[in-house]
């Protein structure tokens, strides 16, 4: 896998710190990417809103990566939005035939730091047979891998008193 840099995506939640990916050779992050693309399409902007909105709101404002809203385990990372019909204090969660997916990773299954990639429509049953994510899922699984990886060797750890994840080497920037 090439280089890439880990980097925050969005850190004012009051409940969860979103971290994202970038490539070394690009200037978009992964997350920012997804979101860009499927807003500008008009038959989509809708989901992209209702998707935006609960990462930024329900995820990171009300209640979390909690195992509720993140119940759709994919190999290493999770699909968002959550499957079924959820209720967390009282509000249902429920996004049936929901057109888009956002892959993330829960950091070490914490509730307050998560990873965010990128993602696409789901067109079928199954990633592998949606042609739009298939790629994107396999690579958000081997980003989460890495950075799975880099914990365990202690490249990276977590600050649990700022929700942050921090080089062990020092550096303000993050490669894996």
């Amino acid at each position: 896998m090439n280089i890439f840099a880990l980097e925050v995506w969005d850190d004012e939640g009051q409940k969860c710190t979103f971290y994202t990916v970038r490539w070394d050779d690009s200037d978009e992050n992964e997350t920012d990417r997804f979101f860009d693309k499927y807003d500008a399409i008009p038959e989509l902007k809708t989901a992209t809103q209702q998707l935006l909105s609960f990462v930024l709101d329900s995820v990171g404002d009300d209640y979390g990566a909690i195992d509720a809203l993140f119940n759709r385990a994919e190999n290493e990372v999770t699909g968002l939005p959550n499957t079924g019909r959820v209720t967390v204090k009282q509000i249902l969660f429920a996004y049936p035939n929901f057109p888009l997916r956002l892959y993330a990773l829960r950091i070490n299954n914490r509730s307050d730091i998560v990873v965010l990639f990128n993602g696409g429509i789901k067109s079928a049953w199954t990633n592998q047979e949606s042609k739009d994510i298939h790629l994107k899922w396999v690579e958000a699984c081997q980003f989460a891998k890495r950075i799975e990886d880099a914990l365990k060797d202690g490249e990276i750890t977590i600050d649990e008193n700022k929700r942050k994840i921090v080089s062990t080497s020092g550096d303000d920037e993050i490669f894996l």
